[in-house]
C-alpha cells in the first residue's frame, strides 16, 4: 500500500528539506510525494527540480484549498494524505495508519497522526515535546530517542493533521471547498461533507507520530472567517458539529445508523439569520484575500498555428 502525499509550500524551505527527507527515511513504503510551490522564489522550486520530485507552480499563495485539489487531482495512489509543509515523519508513522485501513470494514475511514509540538497552545490532540521551534534548533536525535515516550491512546472522533483518506471519497465530496479560501475552517468543512455521505470512523492514531514545528504560515496571510463560513453553509455551529456528532462516535461506535444528518440549530440559525443579513460572507471574505487568484496559476498561451496550407 502506498500514499500519495501532498504538501503545499510557501517559501519554507529548510521545512520542506526536513519534511521530505524524514518521509523518505522514516516511511516504510516508497509514497509517492507531490508539492504545490506558491512562489519559490526562497529556493524551492529548484531544490525540488534537482530532487526529482513532483510539483506544481503558482507565482504566488493560491491558498490551501485551490493548492491541495490541484495536485490531489494528480496523485496516483488510492489514498492521499495532505501534510504541512513543517512536519517531520518519525519511524513507523505510515505503518500504523496502513494497518488501521486494512482492518477497516471498507474504506470509509478518515485517519489522522498524533502530533507532537515544541508548545503548550491547549489543544489535547497534540503532545508537547520540545524538540525546537525552526530547522536550526531542531534535535533530531532527542526526538528519534523520545517520540514514543508519552503514551496516549487513539482518539475516536476526532481529526488533526495530516489528513489521509481514500481519493475517491475526496474526490466525490470535492475536496476542500472554494468558499473557505485560503483555508481556514476547510478542514471541518470536509468533515461534514463526508459525515454526510456516511463516514462515521474518524479516529487520530496516536502510534504514528509526526513532529510539528508549528511555523504559521497563516501568518503571512489575510485570514478568511471559517466559523461564520460554517454557520452560514450548514445551519450549525463548528462546535456543535463536533460535540454532538464526531465525538459522540466514542460512545456509539462506528455505526451507519447514529447521527444520519446533522439538523440545523437555533445558535447555527441565528449566525446563518445575522450574519447573513450583516455581512458579505464568504464573497467578502474572498474578495479580501484575493480577487483572482487563478491570475497566479496561469499556463503559457497555447501556441498559435495558421490555417493557411502551404502551396509548396
Amino acid at each position: 500500500m502506498k500514499f500519495s502525499i501532498l504538501i503545499p509550500s510557501w517559501n519554507n524551505l529548510p521545512f520542506l528539506k526536513l519534511c521530505i527527507d524524514s518521509i523518505r527515511k522514516n516511511s516504510a513504503a516508497d509514497h509517492e510525494i507531490i508539492v504545490h510551490v506558491n512562489d519559490g522564489s526562497d529556493g524551492t522550486l529548484l531544490w525540488l527540480q534537482d530532487q526529482g520530485i513532483r510539483h506544481t507552480h503558482s507565482s504566488g499563495n493560491i491558498g490551501i484549498c485551490m493548492a491541495v485539489n490541484h495536485i490531489a487531482s494528480l496523485a496516483i495512489c488510492d489514498w492521499i494524505l495532505y501534510m504541512n509543509d513543517d512536519m517531520v515523519c518519525c519511524p513507523g508513522w505510515d505503518t500504523a495508519l496502513m494497518q488501521k485501513i486494512e482492518a477497516a470494514t471498507d474504506d470509509r475511514i478518515f485517519l489522522s497522526s498524533m502530533l507532537l509540538e515544541p508548545m503548550q497552545t491547549g489543544n489535547e490532540r497534540v503532545i508537547v515535546q520540545n524538540h525546537g521551534v525552526d530547522p536550526e534548533h531542531f534535535d533530531l536525535s532527542g526526538l528519534m530517542n523520545h517520540y514514543m515516550d508519552v503514551h496516549r491512546s487513539n482518539m475516536i472522533g476526532r481529526a488533526s493533521q495530516p489528513t489521509l483518506l481514500a481519493k475517491r471519497w475526496w474526490s466525490m465530496v470535492g475536496g476542500y471547498s472554494l468558499e473557505f479560501s485560503p483555508g481556514m475552517s476547510s478542514d471541518d468543512d470536509l468533515l461534514m461533507k463526508l459525515w454526510i455521505v456516511g463516514f462515521r470512523h474518524f479516529e487520530i492514531v496516536s502510534s504514528s507520530r509526526l513532529y510539528h514545528f508549528s511555523c504559521r504560515s497563516t501568518g503571512r496571510i489575510r485570514k478568511n472567517r471559517g466559523s461564520r463560513e460554517f454557520a452560514l453553509k450548514w445551519g450549525i455551529t463548528q462546535g456543535e458539529f463536533m460535540r454532538n456528532f464526531l465525538r459522540q462516535m466514542v460512545f456509539h461506535g462506528y455505526t451507519e445508523s447514529f447521527g444520519r444528518i446533522p439538523k440545523p440549530t437555533i445558535s447555527g440559525r441565528f449566525k446563518r439569520a445575522f450574519h447573513g443579513l450583516f455581512s458579505n460572507i464568504p464573497l467578502g471574505d474572498m474578495a479580501a484575500w484575493d480577487p483572482m487568484p487563478s491570475e497566479k496559476f496561469l499556463n503559457p498561451p497555447p501556441q498559435k498555428f495558421s490555417n493557411t496550407k502551404s502551396n509548396g
